[in-house]
């Protein structure tokens, strides 16, 4: 048994945004993932492991092929899944993974053997304020899908080592739409989530060196390009 999400579970990233019927629509009309991909989805579904849902899976298959990173950069590791996915799909790219779960670690580094063929992905173990500004890289590509409240932590980092014109994908960024809600209707668990998120809204979405978007796939996506070599974000 994995205990790790059994145990500390987010309620909220179970809840779709998107009317149920359109959600089913997506999940079973588009392409299923096939052959190691696949396996690591009946495992993470076996063992309530959240790993990006199959919307997302579809759109990160049309878009990084159409981006065609060589450097991707992936904050929040948990068993392999999305660094393999994106490994399949842009299969030039070095990839760098960081995590600093040693439940999630212990299985990543399994399916990193068994599966990276191409000895594309590094997975990098411990905290991502530690681990980043280690790094010498600069990346085209990155997906944070970590700690929610500390997403607005991570950012100055991370555009430090994005290129300009680069890419940064956030995940479940809506909190099952309780980011729309009153703080005071946010139960007292998920305050920090909230206003980490609230921040990182404010400090993106109008920023004039940053396009940014919002999508409503899985638990929300927000999508950032970076346009300016030295971005300033508001306190």
């Amino acid at each position: 048994m994995v205990e790790t999400y059994s145990q500390h579970a987010n309620p909220n990233m179970r809840r779709p945004v998107v009317k149920q019927e359109i959600v089913d629509f997506m999940r079973q009309r588009q392409a299923p993932v096939t052959d190691d991909l696949a396996v690591l989805e009946s495992f993470a579904k076996e063992h309530n492991i959240p790993i990006i849902p199959h919307e997302t899976v579809a759109y990160f298959r049309i878009l990084i092929e159409s981006l065609a990173p060589e450097m991707i950069l992936e904050i929040g590791t948990a068993i392999g899944f999305s660094a393999l996915l994106m490994a399949h799909h842009a299969p030039n790219a070095n990839i760098t993974t960081i995590d600093r779960n040693p439940e999630m670690i212990g299985l990543a580094k399994a399916n990193f053997a068994q599966y990276d063929r191409r000895h594309q992905v590094t997975l990098l173990e411990g905290d991502a304020m530690e681990v980043l500004p280690t790094l010498k890289d600069s990346y085209d590509l990155v997906f944070m899908d970590s700690a929610k409240s500390k997403y607005i932590v991570f950012l100055p980092e991370i555009l430090k080592r994005t290129k300009v014109g680069g890419v940064i994908i956030i995940d479940d960024v809506f909190q099952g739409g309780d980011v729309a809600l009153d703080f005071s209707e946010i139960k007292r668990g998920q305050r920090a989530i909230y206003k980490g998120l609230q921040a990182l809204f404010e400090a993106t979405l109008d920023h004039p060196d940053l396009t940014a978007s919002l999508v409503p796939l899985g638990d929300g996506l927000l999508m950032i390009r970076k346009k300016a070599e030295n971005i300033i974000l508001p306190d």
